[in-house]
């Protein structure tokens, strides 16, 4: 994402043990919270106020997919106190006794989310018992309107020959997943043996058109014109045409993925009120809006949208669509171990083929 090859070069050495984990500032009272979050997820500046305000300091860690975080959090090997999973995989992570119960009562800034992202339609966690929302937003296709010529509506461009080796596609098993899913009229959650091979078949029959398989370089390769067409959530999609006004995002006729990240507190946490005051603290009106302008992901603390002075943004069809006139938007489930077993075979003979 934003961040630089030195944040990860620390975190690595972090790793190693050569480095400790690194805190954003220095703190009071000694006492910390622990957390771990995508990358280029949060405004750096935010946890450096979290420090002043709180005297508590932040210890922080990044993941780049929900795949490469969970083992680690189910492994205990690393006591973290803070976690930003998405939907399904918190829904995994309940399932694995993972995580705690967080006590809304702790938390007095949830009364700003937004109700429509506490409802039972949070299928992951329809009672709200384990997370709090952070951000959301849509899976959709980023094109330049200087190398493509036609507008694009359809997943099915991904598989144009004319765009050889100017396609970039999610290196995620579920996100790669669901375009072929749903250009055949599939729901992205499917664990139809025959669908998935389908789908596996129409990956491997793309693969020589595509450029490569990204996570956060998709948006810099935009941003440079290296590529002509990818595969982009929303949130990146709207830094990329501030940068590059030649830069157009759709959600393909054929439906996509709808999703939500959220604050969760691992069973093993070892600062459980710290934790909830950093979540808490994530929930204020004013913070959360910082949050939305540094990382352009859609935020569902309505408080914080009734702060945005920009018209364009507070109004931006990509950041805050209509979701009654979207097509066919789906969340991702959690489908069960044999079913994930599937998928990431399937995937494994996609990379290798």
């Amino acid at each position: 994402m934003k961040k630089a090859w030195f944040t990860k070069s620390l975190l690595i050495l972090a790793v190693l043990g050569i480095l400790p984990l690194i805190g954003c500032g220095s703190a009071k009272s000694g006492e910390e919270v622990i957390v771990y979050n995508w990358g280029e997820y949060i405004d750096p500046d935010v946890l450096t106020s979290f420090e002043e305000e709180t005297g508590i300091k932040v210890v922080y860690d990044e993941f780049e997919t929900n795949e490469i975080m969970y083992p680690k959090v189910e492994s205990g090997a690393s006591a973290y106190d803070v976690i930003c999973p998405s939907d399904y995989m918190i829904k995994k992570m309940i399932e694995h006794d993972l995580l705690q119960e967080i006590h809304l009562e702790n938390i007095p800034n949830v009364t700003n989310i937004d109700p429509q992202y506490m409802n039972e339609s949070r299928q992951f966690d329809p009672e709200n018992k384990y997370s709090v929302p952070y951000c959301w937003g849509t899976v959709g296709i980023l094109y330049n309107k200087t190398m493509v010529d036609e507008q694009i509506d359809s997943w099915s461009v991904l598989w144009d020959e004319q765009y050889a080796d100017n396609i970039l596609m999610q290196d995620s098993v579920r996100d790669a997943f669901m375009v072929p899913l749903k250009l055949k009229g599939h729901s992205l959650n499917s664990t139809d043996k025959a669908e998935l091979e389908e789908a596996r078949d129409l990956l491997i029959e793309q693969k020589p058109l595509v450029q490569a398989y990204v996570v956060d370089q998709v948006r810099d390769k935009m941003i440079g014109n290296e590529a002509a067409i990818g595969v982009i959530y929303s949130g990146e999609a709207i830094y990329t045409q501030r940068e590059n006004p030649d830069l157009e995002y759709v959600i393909p006729k054929e439906g996509s993925n709808i999703w939500i990240d959220s604050w969760v507190i691992p069973k093993n946490a070892p600062n459980v009120a710290n934790a909830e005051k950093f979540i808490d603290y994530m929930c204020r009106p004013d913070i959360a809006l910082k949050n939305f302008e540094y990382i352009t992901y859609s935020t569902p603390n309505k408080a914080a949208r009734e702060l945005i002075e920009d018209a364009d943004i507070k109004d931006s069809p990509i950041a805050f669509p209509d979701l009654s006139k979207c097509p066919d938007l789906e969340a991702y489930l959690y489908l069960g171990e044999d079913a994930d077993a599937m998928y990431n075979e399937l995937w494994k003979e996609v990379k290798s083929n």
